[in-house]
């Protein structure tokens, strides 16, 4: 069993149904299309959250800065290293290392999207990505695509030029996607939504966040009523046949 974990920061639900390769992949998942994510409805926080099982005042990076935890809770890097699994990570955005502690990550490949833009960074990021895992052993890799939120703040949510970074998003996951062989399950995911130019806030755009699980174990076409991005952690460990950390407020949707 090997896991990849995409999240495309920024994706709303109702965008994302617009997009062919996404319609098409839904087929082949179980999804939600009314998950919800945690407040503040912000990246770091919302990544954290993702990665500890546990809302933001648990963890304590309640904005697009780190707060070291003043009791610290194993995120998933840690437990899966515990357990002797290899984690790759991949992606455009620098204060990502803080999801997980030194050591807890055998591959970290970081590339500064300002450098060419975000929409060619997602390709850089997912060619990294689709050579590492092929040429390495890899259990769990993490894969980052951020333009879909660039285009949000800079365009608007919903905008044309939003609806066309969704669609190269896909695009980059279908490469990916088409590396890959039966034993990876893949799990695609926001962190957040988003309205007007903004997110952050605890409305229903900026909170509600779609989720998909394709591969061994899940059902194909199987629409879930609601998922917590709290739960997706203990899914990936209950997928390694390993046990959450006792600390983690999610659950398996397994």
């Amino acid at each position: 069993m090997k896991v990849l974990l995409v999240v495309v920061d920024g994706m709303r639900p109702d965008a994302m149904v617009q997009i062919p390769k996404a319609r098409e992949l839904m087929k082949k998942a179980t999804y939600t299309l009314n998950g919800r994510t945690v407040f503040v409805s912000a990246t770091l926080p919302a990544h954290m959250s993702l990665f500890h099982s546990v809302d933001t005042e648990r963890h304590g990076t309640i904005l697009n800065s780190f707060v070291p935890q003043v009791r610290p809770i194993n995120g998933l890097s840690e437990v899966l290293k515990a357990n002797g699994k290899s984690s790759a990570f991949f992606h455009t955005w620098e204060l990502l290392r803080d999801l997980n502690r030194p050591g807890s990550v055998d591959f970290s490949y970081f590339y500064a999207a300002k450098v060419v833009g975000f929409e060619r960074a997602n390709s850089i990021v997912t060619d990294a990505a689709i050579k590492h895992i092929s040429e390495w052993h890899t259990d769990f890799a993490f894969l980052y695509l951020a333009n879909t939120d660039t285009a949000g703040h800079k365009y608007g949510w919903m905008s044309k030029e939003y609806m066309e970074s969704m669609a190269e998003a896909f695009d980059n996951i279908e490469r990916i996607m088409q590396t890959l062989d039966n034993d990876w399950s893949v799990i695609i995911v926001s962190d957040h939504g988003g309205n007007g130019r903004h997110h952050g806030t605890d409305s229903k755009e900026d909170m509600t966040i779609p989720l998909m699980f394709i591969g061994k174990p899940f059902e194909m076409g199987k629409e879930l009523e609601t998922v917590s991005i709290k739960d997706v952690a203990p899914t990936i460990t209950t997928l390694f046949g390993i046990e959450p950390d006792e600390d983690w407020e999610g659950k398996s949707i397994i």
